[in-house]
């Protein structure tokens, strides 16, 4: 079992200006030193985990592992997959198939990236694909992190049939 260390913030005033109608998504980054990603989804030493929105973005968490080899082993994807609930999509340098089925199943969406890719830099893209209006992934990615995304259908006929709706 790999050995795992999280540094979460806390912040008195959230500076993210987050609303229902534009919630913020979070964002994870394999990185050893937090600036760059270096890391190889597998074998990642940490992930910088933060929350981004169209008008900024804040870092939430550093999840750091034990040394780990990439050896083929699964049993250190399930403690990485873990770290990574609630995030939207994982940047790496580099992901193994089996590990993209398992991050897809939890509807995270690895992307990679050139190795040294600057975290600021992939953060800065993201803020104006989100200002522009979300890629395909990431809508789809954004809707399946929505409190009601798997019983919205179901609350949607009801509403509609409470309001006297029929074909």
């Amino acid at each position: 079992m790999p050995v795992e260390r999280r540094l979460k913030l806390l912040h008195c005033d959230a500076p993210l200006a987050r609303s229902s109608a534009e919630p913020a998504v979070k964002i994870a980054f394999a990185s050893a030193d937090r600036r760059r990603v270096d890391q190889h989804f597998g074998a990642a030493a940490a992930f910088a985990i933060y929350a981004v929105d169209r008008n900024g973005c804040e870092l939430l968490e550093v999840v750091q592992f034990g040394q780990l080899a990439m050896d083929g082993h699964e049993d250190k994807v399930s403690a990485k997959l873990d770290a990574l609930k609630g995030c939207v999509a994982v940047y790496c340098q580099a992901v193994g198939a089996s590990a993209v089925r398992q991050l897809r199943a939890q509807g995270i969406q690895p992307l990679k990236v050139p190795a040294g890719s600057l975290i600021k830099t992939l953060l800065r893209e993201l803020q104006r694909e989100l200002a522009d209006g979300p890629s395909a992934w990431l809508a789809r990615a954004m809707a399946m992190h929505q409190p009601c995304a798997k019983g919205c259908e179901k609350d949607r006929f009801d509403a509609m049939e409470a309001e006297g709706w029929c074909e």
